[in-house]
């Protein structure tokens, strides 16, 4: 029965741990939507900030802890935080900006949360 408790506080952690990373990307996607560089690291350092590498460097920690708790549940990694490491980084010089890139992650997430209710 420990076990099962504990695996029940583990899954309950990595539940509020996951709602409070969306909380976090959506805030930051909504900041970069405004016209704030750096989230995406679209221009590498040069596009960086003191607040987007604080954003960017809680987000990838919290990302990795969400997964170490879904290994823990023997789940697959948190998608969410894969697509986001995965959008991250230098792009040609032809791709979208970041805000326009932030505004359509925000619109999917959006999309995403009313067909999931």
């Amino acid at each position: 029965m420990a076990r099962a408790d504990r695996l029940a506080r583990i899954d309950a952690d990595r539940i509020a741990y996951e709602t409070e990373y969306r909380a976090a990307l959506i805030a930051a996607l909504e900041t970069t939507a405004k016209g704030r560089w750096g989230l995406f690291g679209h221009q590498g350092k040069k596009g960086e900030t003191s607040a987007s590498v604080a954003t960017v460097a809680a987000l990838i920690s919290l990302g990795e802890t969400i997964d170490d708790l879904r290994a823990t549940l023997g789940l697959e990694p948190f998608s969410l935080h894969a697509a986001f490491v995965a959008a991250r980084g230098p792009v040609r010089s032809d791709a979208v900006g970041e805000p326009k890139q932030a505004q359509a992650w925000l619109d999917r997430l959006n999309q995403q949360k009313t067909e999931t209710l």
